[in-house]
């Protein structure tokens, strides 16, 4: 079962720019490797995440077959409002999994 690890601060002064980071368990198998027998290892990637808050999409980033294991992304965005924010991973194989988190805006 996938984890995710999300750290967003609980709170945030109005224009404070804070920085989000987050980090999927996941093997990230980019399709290149073989097996001793010689058969390909079917790629298994994270191929999308998107961070909304209050639904609105705030970060988009596309990953390919080079990104590591674990994926770890952070990224900044200015706090305005309070409110939530809902982080989504998708990739091959049906894979899907999401995460939130609140913050308090003063």
């Amino acid at each position: 079962m996938p984890a995710a690890l999300v750290n967003v601060p609980p709170k945030a002064k109005r224009g404070a720019v804070i920085e989000i980071k987050t980090l999927m368990s996941h093997v990230m198998e980019p399709g290149y490797r073989h097996t001793a027998a010689g058969e390909v290892v079917p790629r298994d990637i994270i191929t999308s995440f998107t961070c909304r808050f209050n639904g609105a999409e705030i970060f988009r980033a596309d990953l390919y077959p080079a990104i590591a294991a674990n994926p770890f992304l952070s990224f900044f965005t200015t706090a305005s409002e309070s409110g939530k924010f809902e982080f989504e991973w998708i990739g091959d194989n049906g894979f899907v999994a999401t995460a939130s988190a609140a913050i308090t805006v003063e």
